[in-house]
């Protein structure tokens, strides 16, 4: 006699096979655009994690003697700005900030997105009520919203993560709630309710896992999108307040010398740019590997 157990493991077994981790990485490995991606991206936590064995100088100590010094001076490689600071090491104190607000940001906002989409996707009388909000979120642009929320609470990075989060809810929601509305149509999940599975127990053990390929696709290119936001919050005044050294901020300080001392522009610009093209490329990379029909030569 079929139990539910049983039928549990007949149905996820193959699933398991299927997006097996060594398969997928070998997938990925394929794509050589995903690599540089991945490799860009490792070498950013590394740079953040032993920020201060990788740095010579406190990013926010001040030097007016040396104060705007072109890049590979003695002692400061990428230069120093207005106020004497070690360019290179704002860069790499810089990633921190990123990663830490980009990271928080887009785990607040799939939190919201997946509670969102799985309701509304599996609970039909909720989804018409869920999806209007959705909506509602949807009507404003993301930076408008942003700055409503900051001007509510205020400018910081705190204020910012929060802003973001809330931006990426509803394009999570959507792609949830897709994914959960195939899903629960499945013959296997019609077999586990008629052998008396808890929604609960479907939702969380079956059609959530099931889920996971665009959610994760989803999270990579958010991180891009999560990061230039904080960059241009805080290039307008909304996000790091001086003298954090965030690349945004760098820009917006450093543009009144632009052609004195253009790599106070330039430097964090280029920061900005590899690592939203390192997260968007791996975000492309991993959509591919994750479809079974691509086939990456």
């Amino acid at each position: 006699m079929t139990t539910l157990s049983n039928m549990e493991e007949q149905v996820t077994k193959p699933k398991k096979m299927e997006s097996n981790f060594i398969s997928l990485t070998k997938r990925l490995l394929k794509n050589k655009l995903a690599v540089i991606g991945l490799l860009i991206i490792i070498v950013q936590i590394l740079m953040a994690i032993f920020a201060p064995m990788v740095t010579w100088h406190d990013p926010i100590k001040q030097n007016l003697a040396q104060s705007e010094l072109p890049i590979f001076s003695e002692g400061h490689w990428l230069g120093t700005d207005n106020y004497g600071r070690d360019v290179w090491s704002r860069i790499v104190y810089g990633v921190r900030i990123s990663l830490l607000v980009a990271i928080s940001s887009v785990s607040l906002g799939l939190v919201g997105g997946l509670i969102l989409g799985l309701l509304a996707g599996y609970y039909k009388k909720l989804d018409g009520f869920l999806m209007r909000i959705v909506d509602l979120l949807f009507a404003f642009p993301g930076t408008l919203l942003a700055m409503l929320i900051i001007a509510m609470l205020g400018a910081s990075l705190v204020t910012v993560t929060i802003a973001i989060s809330v931006w990426s809810i509803p394009a999570c929601a959507r792609i949830v709630r897709g994914s959960a509305l195939s899903i629960k149509e499945k013959e296997y999940i019609m077999a586990m309710r008629s052998l008396g599975a808890s929604d609960f127990r479907i939702i969380f053990k079956h059609i959530l896992p099931n889920s996971f390929a665009p959610i994760i696709v989803f999270a990579t290119m958010r991180m891009a999108t999560a990061i230039l936001s904080t960059a241009s919050l805080s290039y307008l005044g909304l996000g790091a307040q001086p003298p954090s050294p965030e690349w945004g901020a760098m820009i917006a300080q450093g543009q009144a010398f632009m052609w004195t001392s253009p790599h106070l522009t330039i430097v964090p610009g280029i920061a900005i740019m590899l690592t939203v093209f390192a997260f968007n490329v791996v975000g492309d990379g991993l959509r591919d590997a994750l479809d079974p029909n691509m086939d990456i030569h």
